[in-house]
Order: C-alpha cells, then structure tokens, then sequence
C-alpha cells in the first residue's frame, strides 16, 4: 500500500503510488480543479510530481498565498511563449516573478511599442484557452546546451554552462515553448486564469552589466482573481494621483536633476518638512535616553576590511583616492559608532549604552533603480546603535517596539506587519554566531509579543534582523523600521565592556532604525496623505488671504500674531478674486486659510476653510489663533 498524511493529520491509501493531481482528485473534484501546487513535506513541487510513500501534503489551491508567485511565474513563461510565437527572431533570456508580477527580458533588435504589448496579452489568453500541458523534463549539460544553440537561444544555453557540475537541469515545455526552470509550475496553462495584464517596456542588460547586451524587459502583473486585478489596478491608478516625485513639485518642496543623481535638492518648504521629523524623531531620542553623535563621512579603506564591508558591500560604496590612499564614502554608521563605544573603558553598568545619529549615507545604487526621493544615493537615516549585554537583548527589543509603535501611530501608520528575515547567503561570521543571534532575537520578538512572519534569507550580512512594514492609505506596503542582531561586528572590531567577573566579554550590537532614511519616508508620507500633511507637519500651516486690498493690514495683523504663536503662517494679498486664492492654496494643500475683508477687520475675526472642505466658519481672531494652537501641537 501507498500512504500519504495531509496537512490536518488524516491518512489516505492507496494502492500504488500517486502525483498530487491524483491525490486532490481522490478528495474532491473541485478541490482538484482548484489546485495548482503541491507541498510535500513543507516544500513546493509540481502538481503532477509523484508524491513519495509517507509524505505529509498539503494541496496548495489557487487562492492560497503560496500560490500567487507560482501563478506569476507562469504568467512570465505564458509571456515568453507568446513572444516567441509572435517574434520568433527574438531571444528569451530570464522571467521571474517579482512583487505585485513579473517581468521577462528579452534580445531583440526593433523595439517594443504600446501596440505589441497588446498583442502580446492578447497571444496570452489564448495560449491560457489552449490550456497546454506544461511537463518538467531534465536533459543532460553538454545536450541541453547544443539543443538551446541549435534553435538560437544563445542567453540559455550561457546560463546552463554556468550551473554547476552535479546539479540537475529541469526544463518545462508547454507547447512548442521550452524554458530552462527550476520550477515549480501549473499544471497547464489554463489554470493561469485571465487576471493579469501587460504594464510597460523597460530597458535592462544582460545580467545586469551595462557592458553586456541591451535587453528589453517587459513587465506584467498578475493575481489569483479578476477582482485582485481590477482591484490593483485601481490602486495603481490612485497612486499616479499620489505620486511623490508630481506632488513635490506641484507643492515647491524639492526637486531632482541629471547633474546629481541620486540626491535631493531641497526647497524651503521641504526642508521645512525635514526639519520638523528630524526634530519630532530626536524628542523621541531623547525620551528613550539615547547620545546623540556624529561620525566622519569618509574613511580609509582598511576601516571598511575591518568592519567586513569591504568584501561583503563594496560594489555599493563610493570610493575616493586620497594622497595615494584608498577611501570610501560611509554606506552606513554602525562600524563609526563602534569606534566610538571603543573610547575609553566600558563596565557591564555602563549597558545599555543607547547611541543615535542622523546619519548622511551615501550608496552607489543602480541609475535604473533611481526612483524619485524614495531611492536615492545620498540620504540620512535615524540610525542608533545599542550596546548591551546578551541578557538586556529582551528588554532593549519590547524598548524598541513599543517606541517604534507609538512614532508610527503619530505619523498615521497604524497597520504594521513585521518580517523575521534570517541568514542571507553573502554573510559574515560563522554559523555559530549565526544560530545565537537568530534565536536571541526571535526569543525577544516573541517576549515583545510581537506576531512575525519568517523572511527566509534576507537578514543583513553581520546579523539577522526584524523589518516592520507599514500599510498605507491605499494598501501599499512600505519596510521602514528594523532591529538587527549583531554578535559579528563586535568581534571583528575588537569592542568589549568588562563583566562582574571581572573579564572583558563582547557587547551584543542592536542595530536600529524607525523611519529608515528620512528621504525615502517623506516620500512616503506625501504620497499616504496624498499631499494634505497633517497641520503640525505641513511646511505653511495658515494661509491669511484678504478679499481686497483695504484689508491687508488686517491680514498682516493676523500673519504676525499668528506667528507670534510659531504657526507657520503667510499672507497673500495680491491683487486677486478670493475665489482664485482659496482655489490656487487648496490645490498647494494649505491645511487652513483665514480670509479677512473689511467686516472680519471691524469685528476682528476669521472665516476659516479648511483643506477638502466647502465650509466656512467664522470665529474671533483670539479664538482662531487658540484653535490652530492646539492643533497644530505635535503629536
């Protein structure tokens, strides 16, 4: 006999051996119809592999979240099919599936237009009605190689002479396209479904070296239902409207040009903005008894071996040449602050030792991974380091959430879900220290009581790290906010603090951030309030607009005490109809405008509008200026 376990503990028999698609059958033919994957034994595999005697499985079905990067990548091989039908002088190189779709990269000589990408969709769902056995096959190196030169798919066959000797070289077929893949895939192409759509042609390289073949890379996206599709789509369409890079130049806040990219060109009004978080984040500091530094921004060479990231992150780093030395611009300010902590002896009393800095970064980020604020070479973070001892690592993490917690609320963010990323591949310190550190730091998460998710491969290099992520307004998610777990760059720059034995031991390194980079979370920022920044942040709080000229030096009147208040106020009174400059400062998002005429003067009082309102109210002018007072208090 043949017997599987599902995932609810129950056992099913068989007579002989079954694949998946047999299984799902045997239990229901709508759960077969559903399914599109397989897990045996907690690992994703085709549908129609056969399942090994004993296993535990769980039937993955198309509205699982399991199953969405399989129904992506597919969407990516159905894209390629499609190319190859329609353009057959074309060379497919890699499709993957990525956030919110997928992409494919292909080599051809004419470029893509608008109206090719509809043909392509449009060659999609038919292949989808087609509904095409897709079949995992394997072929010997030297074979698969000659096959993929013989049909003029030069990219393939580089790729598989770069897998390594000893691994197997799956394919999957679906019609007459074949694709080098490690899988999993659908069953057929009809299970794909209609919900994906054709999005825009971008230009790529072939691995991503500028000195390699130009690629074409054309992006989709994908989802388990219509109603997903239609659904982001509707975001995408909000966040157009939102965008931040449109929004700060519409509201004069900064601005971005080709001779510096990657960095920022601040305006009075988004400097404003800046000012106002740096100081609302360095209350905070100072409520959670953090020093504040300032470390140098650029440092020799040998600083960066030592530190591990001169092998680990070099390719990110801007280097400079410096009277016949080696230098590079800081990418980060956690080995600065060990130097710091270094100076001077430290007792076991002197931990926690909380250290923060606003620290300016500069990462040599791919011009094509440029995007507006939100990515950027040149930013500052709210960067702070604790040093403590193994046992204060609960403590200082629930210390740390909570702070976390109560900044993201102020700002509007209160949907925040948290990712446990582990060892990457590219790390520093043996696995030893790996194995302390990520069980130190999940046992905090978890006595911080915080429910997380695992993100498998994503810690840093030196440690493993939470990332809480927020929500915005329109459901995009946004990583801010991490804690990192450092037992290796302690070690590798010799810091040490002397114990109640009496003997010199390692500090363990909290690496810590809330907002991230300052940039990037103002970008963020504009685009969840779309603009309309609360009244505590938004670079002029009050606009004081006269009806006509003989009230002006009322207006002014109002400006000054206004002021006098450190309200952020203005007075605009140009020779205009009032209906012009209420318009033109609502479209500017100006929170509160006071217009004055003659009888506000004579009854020293203010009609107020407020942003996204058609009302008016009239109040006396001490009343008005109490009321923006208070709420204009930051949170």
């Amino acid at each position: 006999m043949f017997a599987i376990k599902l995932k609810d503990g129950s056992v099913r028999e068989f007579e002989s051996q079954k694949n998946g698609l047999e299984i799902a059958t045997s239990i229901s033919t709508s759960l077969a119809k559903d399914a599109v994957a397989l897990k045996v034994d907690g690992e994703m595999t085709d549908l129609t592999a056969s399942v090994p005697h004993g296993s535990v499985i769980e039937i993955v079905r198309r509205n699982d979240p399991d199953a969405l990067e399989l129904l992506r990548h597919d969407a990516a091989h159905v894209l390629a099919e499609a190319a190859k039908e329609l353009y057959p002088d074309l060379q497919v190189t890699i499709g993957p599936a990525i956030e919110n779709g997928f992409y494919y990269d292909f080599y051809r000589e004419i470029p893509f237009t608008p109206d090719d990408l509809s043909k392509l969709e449009a060659r999609m769902h038919e292949i989808v009605k087609r509904d095409e056995p897709i079949v995992r096959t394997e072929m010997p190196r030297e074979e698969a190689i000659k096959f993929f030169e013989s049909i003029g798919e030069k990219f393939k066959a580089e790729i598989i002479r770069d897998i390594p000797e000893g691994q197997i070289i799956s394919f999957y077929r679906q019609g007459d396209f074949i694709d080098l893949c490690r899988g999993p895939h659908l069953p057929s192409t009809g299970r794909l479904g209609k919900a994906f759509k054709l999005m825009s042609v971008a230009g790529s390289y072939w691995r991503g070296d500028h000195r390699n073949e130009r690629l074409q890379r054309i992006y989709g996206t994908a989802w388990a239902t219509e109603q997903q599709l239609k659904d982001y789509l509707m975001q995408l369409e909000e966040a157009e409207k939102r965008d931040h890079r449109r929004l700060g130049n519409e509201l004069d806040l900064f601005h971005l040009q080709e001779e510096a990219p990657g960095s920022v060109f601040w305006h009075p009004k988004g400097w404003t903005v800046y000012l106002l978080l740096e100081n609302f984040m360095r209350k905070r500091l100072e409520k959670g008894d953090y020093v504040e530094v300032k470390t140098p921004q650029i440092l020799d060479s040998s600083f960066w071996g030592a530190s591990g990231h001169w092998e680990k992150f070099r390719e990110n780093m801007f280097v400079v040449e410096s009277e016949e030395k080696t230098m590079a611009v800081k990418p980060m300010s956690c080995p600065c602050h060990v130097q710091i902590f270094k100076q001077g002896i430290k007792s076991y009393r002197d931990l926690p030792l909380r250290m923060a800095e606003f620290g300016a970064c500069h990462r040599n980020e791919p011009s094509g991974a440029l995007h507006g604020i939100m990515r950027v070479r040149a930013f500052t973070q709210d960067d702070g380091h604790v040093f403590c001892t193994p046992e204060q690592i609960v403590s200082e993490t629930k210390l740390f959430c909570d702070s976390l917690k109560e900044v993201y609320a102020a700002l509007g963010f209160n949907d925040i879900r948290i990712k446990f990323s582990d060892r990457p591949e590219k790390r520093a310190g043996a696995d030893e220290i790996w194995d302390q550190a990520e069980g130190a730091l999940k046992e905090a998460a978890i006595a911080s009581g915080l429910d997380f998710t695992l993100n498998p491969g994503e810690g840093a290099f030196y440690g493993p790290k939470l990332e809480f992520v927020l929500r915005d307004a329109i459901g995009r998610e946004w990583q801010c906010g991490t804690l990192q777990a450092d037992f290796v760059l302690p070690e590798r720059l010799d810091a040490s603090y002397i114990a109640e034995d009496g003997k010199k031991h390692r500090p363990v390194m909290l690496h810590r951030a809330i907002l991230g980079s300052f940039e990037r979370f103002i970008g963020i920022l504009i685009e969840h309030y779309a603009g309309k920044l609360p009244l505590w942040l938004a670079p002029v709080q009050v606009c004081v607009a006269t009806i006509t000229s003989e009230a002006d030096s009322y207006g002014q009147k109002v400006v000054d005490q206004l002021q006098a208040q450190g309200i952020r106020a203005i007075l605009d009174s140009r020779n205009e109809k009032i209906n012009y400059k209420v318009r033109e400062h609502s479209v500017k998002k100006v929170p509160l405008i006071f217009v004055v005429g003659k009888r506000e003067e004579e009854e020293s009082t203010v009609a107020i509008r407020r942003l996204g309102t058609q009302d008016q109210q009239v109040l006396h002018l001490a009343e008005a200026i109490t009321m923006v007072v208070k709420e204009s208090k930051e949170p």
